[in-house]
């Protein structure tokens, strides 16, 4: 089966440096992923915390299911995050001590599981972002240099 990318989240590469990546599995209900797989979810503006315990993602928003009546979901609702417990203690700590948060990066389909990418990230400076521009500008230029060489 593979993997087939549902949703990136490029504003979180333009906004943070991303440290570290971790896979999530999602605690969705039914219309959710029939929602899904029609590509109806964005997370520019998630978030993902950690309450209790337990890893949670907020303000994903995925789209209502048209054919789903009264078993719609609501849209901005938190997803609970599928850990280790491990995995959750490290993430905690990772966020408590250093100042870095948890953003999602990418959810993707992963042998018929909804998988969500999750990055712990650092803020970018407006500096680091105007660096971060000119790099990828100077690389498109010589690639494109290259390319009209051959």
């Amino acid at each position: 089966m593979g993997i087939k990318i549902i949703a990136n989240n490029k504003k979180a590469y333009h906004e943070y440096f991303v440290d570290e990546v971790v896979e999530a599995g999602l605690v969705l209900q039914g219309t959710e992923v029939k929602s899904m797989r029609l590509g109806q979810v964005s997370i520019k503006e998630a978030y993902c915390r950690i309450r209790n315990g337990e890893a949670f993602v907020d303000n994903m928003n995925i789209s209502p299911y048209e054919q789903g009546n009264r078993e719609n979901h609501d849209p901005l609702r938190a997803r609970k995050l599928l850990l280790h417990g491990y995995e959750i203690e490290k993430l905690s700590k990772k966020v408590a001590e250093k100042g870095l948060t948890l953003v999602p990066t990418k959810v993707y389909f992963k042998d018929s599981k909804v998988k969500l990418e999750i990055g712990i990230c650092r803020g970018k400076k407006l500096y680091d972002k105007r660096e971060t521009l000119k790099r990828k500008q100077a690389d498109r230029e010589a690639s494109r240099a290259v390319r009209e060489r051959d």
